[in-house]
């Protein structure tokens, strides 16, 4: 069964099925606006959620139930992270990010939260700032590496994406010609320092570990990224969503687009299947963990899957709580596979 997470201003969106049918959600935590979401990715069923203002939650049935995930100082919780090599009695350890920006680590599944402060002792600090709220910012994303214990990446928005290689005691800043407004990071367990950047200031790619940046953008028309998800098969396979600024991604007149490469290729608007670019907020992309070439995308509270790559899509046939779709919000997405 595939377990499907997706914030709304709401709650917590829980959509499970197989396939292009039999598809079905539920609203948890309903009256809480989530902002982000992430499944430990050796354990599925085990599953995180950050609010904005109400702390973080942990669910261990898939999504069904939830209950308070410790304390952690800061209630905005942005991000959530669950390393894949990092493990501690059986589960992953968890990394939370928050707005202002702090990072909080947990080894007991979120009983127990251990801030990494030397984060904001960076030289970059006294820049950092997010132009909606300019008095302060926030942890857009964390990237635990897959081929690293200790290795972190952390996207602030906006200002840095920093690295810490020991597990927060130090921390490496941006640096030049780096994203300075990631709002979507990945890397592959194949590819040893590869990294991928979806950001306010256009897409990044790195091999070695963000030490050094390249933008290969040939039929990107878009500067403006936000979501991107890579094939766990093919570190060369990717999805994107883009919009030709901040204002047209998240207000009005809303406008956005997706683009999906394959191995050797230019990147290629995507429109099969999937509504008109206009009228449309970014979306957001995950792949699927356990299926080659499968990618969901969060789009309006409307989820489209591709088996292709990217290269076209179907829009699931959801039962949705009381016949009614949730509004679009929060920024999560997250994919598992259970059983």
């Amino acid at each position: 069964m595939t377990v499907i997470y997706m914030t709304a201003r709401e709650g917590l969106i829980v959509v499970t099925g197989r396939g292009d049918s039999g598809w079905h959600a539920e609203l948890r935590l309903d009256g809480r606006e989530v902002q982000s979401v992430a499944a430990d990715p050796l354990r599925p069923e085990l599953a995180y959620c950050g609010t904005f203002g109400d702390g973080a939650f942990r669910s261990d049935d898939a999504g069904v139930t939830w209950r308070r995930a410790g304390g952690i100082a800061h209630g905005k919780v942005m991000s959530l992270a669950v390393s894949p090599v990092e493990r501690a009695n059986s589960r992953g350890i968890v990394f939370a990010g928050t707005e202002p920006s702090s990072v909080f680590r947990s080894e007991d599944g979120g009983e127990r939260w251990h801030e990494l402060t030397e984060l904001t002792e960076l030289p970059s600090s006294n820049e950092w700032s997010f132009p909606p709220r300019p008095q302060t910012h926030h942890v857009r994303h964390i990237q635990p590496d897959p081929h690293a214990a200790g290795r972190l990446y952390v996207a602030i928005e906006a200002g840095a994406l920093v690295r810490t290689d020991d597990a927060g005691r130090t921390w490496r800043d941006r640096v030049p010609g780096g994203p300075l407004d990631t709002h979507t990071l990945a890397t592959h367990p194949a590819a040893p320092g590869r990294l991928y950047s979806a950001a306010g200031d256009g897409y990044f790619e790195s091999r070695d570990g963000g030490d050094t940046w390249q933008q290969p953008a040939d039929g990107l028309r878009h500067g403006y990224l936000w979501g991107l998800a890579v094939d766990p098969a093919d570190p060369d396979a990717l999805v994107v969503t883009a919009a030709p600024g901040p204002r047209q991604a998240h207000y009005e007149p809303a406008e956005s687009v997706v683009y999906c490469r394959a191995t050797g290729g230019p990147w290629r608007e995507t429109r099969a299947g999937l509504p008109a670019s206009t009228g449309r907020h970014v979306a957001l992309v995950a792949a699927h963990p356990a299926e080659p070439g499968v990618f969901f995308l969060a789009w309006e509270a409307e989820l489209y899957r591709s088996a292709d790559g990217g290269r076209s899509w179907g829009q699931l046939a959801i039962e949705w709580p009381g016949g009614r779709r949730p509004s679009h919000g929060g920024w999560g997405l997250a994919v598992a596979e259970i059983g």
